[in-house]
């Protein structure tokens, strides 16, 4: 298996983390912020759209992935209930919106019009598939 590891220094680099993990599905509970260390945890089931089919390759897949944001001063939730630990996210997009650059808010939007908003110091995200991959349909509403 090719694992995908990707590292978003920049909102370009975060523009490419958003297509990879696009349609990725976790549960509100799995999700973790950890203050002392800066940390926003999204463990997930990502939709490997690298690997999507075509004429040559019939299959799709899902991975267990994790992605973690570092330098997180600050999370706040919209539309998405933490007394809800089992409700499955999907998350759409995944954005920037700059404040005193390099710190600024990224926008986690998901599915049902759930956001996260993370205030950091600056850009610094890693995407990285830790093993497990399974066959998968394909989301309806994907690229």
């Amino acid at each position: 298996m090719d694992a995908l590891k990707l590292i978003a220094l920049d909102e370009q680099d975060l523009g490419i983390v958003s297509a990879c993990a696009q349609d990725a599905v976790m549960r509100v509970g799995d999700l973790e912020y950890l203050p002392a260390a800066k940390r926003f945890i999204l463990p997930m089931n990502r939709f490997a759209w690298e690997k999507r089919s075509s004429f040559f390759h019939k299959h799709n897949e899902r991975r267990q992935s994790v992605l973690h944001f570092d330098r997180v001063l600050g999370v706040k939730l919209s539309g998405i209930s933490r007394d809800k630990p089992a409700e499955v996210l999907s998350l759409l997009a995944i954005s920037f919106v700059p404040i005193r650059e390099p710190a600024g808010i990224v926008e986690l939007i998901f599915a049902g019009e759930g956001a996260i908003m993370l205030e950091v110091e600056c850009i610094e995200a890693r995407l990285a598939d830790l093993g497990g991959a399974w066959e998968a349909s394909r989301p309806a509403h994907g690229i």
